[in-house]
């Protein structure tokens, strides 16, 4: 996900299927879902135009949901 510094989402991306459809399509939709973001602090926006967040999801055999 990159945010802008004035709190918009600029993209979302997702790089690798689940291997799942019904997980895959569900991610899909979460990305329509995702709304705007307080602007970044003057400290912060004075240094940063875009902030780039990577997260990981992990899908365990046991039904855990892991997040890294």
């Amino acid at each position: 996900m990159s945010i802008r510094s004035d709190g918009s989402v600029e993209n979302v991306e997702i790089n690798r299927s689940s291997g799942h459809r019904v997980l895959d399509r569900r991610r899909g939709e979460d990305r329509r879902d995702v709304g705007a973001f307080a602007a970044f602090p003057p400290d912060i926006k004075r240094d940063t135009d875009v902030l780039h967040i990577t997260r990981t999801w992990m899908f365990t055999k046991g039904d855990e949901l892991r997040s890294e």
